[in-house]
């Protein structure tokens, strides 16, 4: 059965959930499809074994639950949860049509989610980025693990890495002033775990040993052709921070800013979609008990 823990949700969740849920679910074909090869290379090869007890801490859509559940088998037991109830509608609606029994969706927040300790492994996909208290998050994280349990989570690294997401957002700062640091914003961002120095030490303080760090570099698909993927730019990640701060001053340099997107996007357009480059972080570690 679906749960829903209440509690009063932080400004970052409340955020999620009123302005950037609308967002996500029109360009689901882009945050699911398109950043497939982020996670079916990794799961594969993941320490997961039927009968185990998996949480998907930040499930979004649901997909990568679903594909966890498949890889427990019967036996064990895929728990997907997330702070927006409008993604995992995603998700019940693909269980139902797999027939995945084993798999459930719980609307709870994975920072301060009371764990009990009883999950083989977790997982999460550009998740623990968002995280607005990254070390007491994962040492929550951790508390949801059995002793010897694993946690894997696949993160961005550096801007410089990921021009599908950075090359848009210095287009768009050529015509539009930054956001201000008071702006509304789902949390630190993309790129606050691409450090892999400081982030094996928010690891080291959250209680984790064996901390693994291995890159995965992959082309993304970031619409199915350039006006499809200038209005990803426009209405998502850091491109569409900047433009949504900016308010009426977009609106009216919409069309310069859009000529220099299809410039920008020209070279990468192919006869399936428009790819970039990209790369992420895969970092795994293990709960010593």
């Amino acid at each position: 059965m679906d749960q829903k823990v209440e509690s009063e949700d932080s400004e970052f969740v409340k955020f999620w959930n009123e302005v950037l849920v609308p967002k996500f679910i029109d360009w689901k074909h882009v945050l699911v499809g398109g950043l497939s090869q982020h996670s079916e290379g990794v799961l594969p090869l993941l320490e997961i074994y039927h009968g185990d007890r998996v949480l998907d801490a930040g499930a979004g859509f649901g997909d990568t639950a679903c594909m966890l559940a498949e890889r427990v088998g019967p036996e064990g037991e895929v728990v997907g949860m997330d702070c927006c109830d409008a993604f995992l509608e995603f998700g019940r609606e693909d269980a139902a049509r797999r027939s995945l029994d084993n798999v459930r969706f719980e609307v709870a927040d994975v920072e301060t989610y009371p764990f009990q300790g009883d999950y083989d492994m977790v997982f999460s996909r550009f998740g623990t980025m968002f995280f607005s208290n990254p070390v007491p998050a994962l040492r929550n994280m951790r508390m949801a693990l059995k002793p010897g349990g694993r946690l894997t989570h696949i993160v961005w690294r550096a801007r410089a890495d990921n021009p599908w997401l950075n090359a848009a957002k210095d287009v768009v700062l050529a015509h539009l002033p930054p956001p201000d640091d008071d702006a509304q914003s789902c949390g630190p961002g993309p790129f606050s775990m691409a450090n892999e120095e400081m982030v094996r030490g928010m690891m080291k303080s959250a209680g984790f040993e064996d901390i693994t760090f291995d890159r995965v570099d992959a082309s993304v698909r970031m619409g199915n052709d350039i006006e499809d993927s200038i209005g990803f730019q426009m209405a998502l990640g850091p491109a569409g921070e900047v433009v949504r701060e900016a308010g009426d001053v977009a609106t009216q340099k919409d069309a310069e800013i859009r000529a220099d997107l299809r410039e920008l996007l020209r070279p990468h357009a192919t006869d399936d979609g428009v790819w970039m480059d990209s790369s992420s972080w895969v970092i795994s570690a293990r709960n010593p008990g």
